[in-house]
């Protein structure tokens, strides 16, 4: 890599992924359009940043990519839980965005492009861990249909020659620049009010969770050998949505009642339990570092060091 596009590069991950390349002595630009993306995460980085919308603003999307030789694409509507109160966004953002972004990279001559898709697609399967070959799975999100779709239009960029895509399906990711999930929700509620905590179904959902500087890792070395290779992403480890609160009290030092909204899932598309096989990923030479409840507690500190994110929630 000389010079890289991360598209969503002002978001959690893209921010991360930034600075890592940027102190490797890649040439970095990133193209946000701030809607979820922090200021802050780039405001020191010294990255190049376009500041637009990859729906409308395809001008400036070619001059953004002109001259790189990979596109690590991270800008997405990321918000499952509300999926339905806006049943086009992630049609419009997660496949449409996808599908303009890979028109300009095959327009510039990109040869490698990264894609940031989601366990999600797996909807509730039944085999645990699960392969990235597990059958057809039935989705259970907008957002997991949408990051599907958006694959397959890769694949047939890929297939046809236009260049390489390797796709990542995470589970949830954690640490520094932080701003959406579980975690912040529970600190943003225990800061306010130290002696309750709302937690959304029964608390026995079961997730796999992985700290962000191992996803950089894993997006920064691992490609795919052939046109088009997906890998799963992930600590092969699990915890309960209990198990997380109790470390977040433990970290913040509080001890709060615990009240239940009830039932398997905390949302519609809530897939109770998440577990990726990622011996694929492992046998290309990565594997994740840190712990999930080391994760959960590094993510807490950042937050606490870092209370303005709070306000941005």
């Amino acid at each position: 890599m000389n010079r890289v596009l991360i598209t969503g590069g002002a978001g959690f991950i893209g921010s991360n992924l930034a600075d890592s390349l940027k102190s490797n002595g890649i040439e970095v630009r990133i193209f946000d359009n701030f809607s979820t993306g922090r200021r802050e995460f780039v405001a020191e980085s010294g990255v190049e940043i376009f500041e637009g919308d990859l729906r409308t603003d395809r001008d400036l999307l070619d001059r953004a990519i002109s001259g790189c030789d990979t596109v690590f694409h991270l800008a997405a509507n990321a918000d499952v839980r509300f999926g339905w109160d806006h049943p086009f966004l992630d049609l419009q953002q997660n496949v449409m965005v996808t599908l303009e972004v890979a028109d300009a990279a095959r327009n510039a001559g990109v040869s490698d492009f990264v894609f940031s898709s989601t366990g999600s697609v797996y909807g509730e399967a039944t085999v645990f861990p699960t392969a990235e070959d597990y059958g057809s799975p039935v989705q259970t999100s907008l957002y997991g249909a949408s990051k599907i779709s958006a694959e397959s239009f890769l694949a047939a960029y890929s297939t046809a020659g236009y260049f390489r895509s390797t796709v990542f399906r995470f589970v949830s990711v954690l640490g520094a620049h932080y701003s959406h999930g579980h975690v912040i929700d529970f600190v943003k509620q225990l800061v306010a009010d130290p002696s309750k905590l709302r937690i959304l179904g029964d608390g026995t959902q079961t997730k796999s969770y992985m700290h962000v500087n191992d996803c950089i890792d894993a997006v920064t070395a691992v490609r795919s050998q052939n046109d088009f290779d997906v890998f799963n992403l992930g600590v092969p480890d699990t915890c309960q949505v209990m198990d997380s609160a109790k470390w977040i009290i433990s970290q913040m030092g509080v001890d709060p009642e615990f009240e239940f909204t009830g039932g398997s899932k905390g949302w519609v598309g809530d897939n109770p339990f998440i577990l990726l096989d990622v011996e694929k990923a492992k046998q290309m030479g990565w594997t994740a570092k840190r712990s999930i409840e080391s994760s959960v507690r590094d993510t807490v500190q950042w937050i606490l060091a870092n209370p303005w994110i709070l306000e941005k929630v």
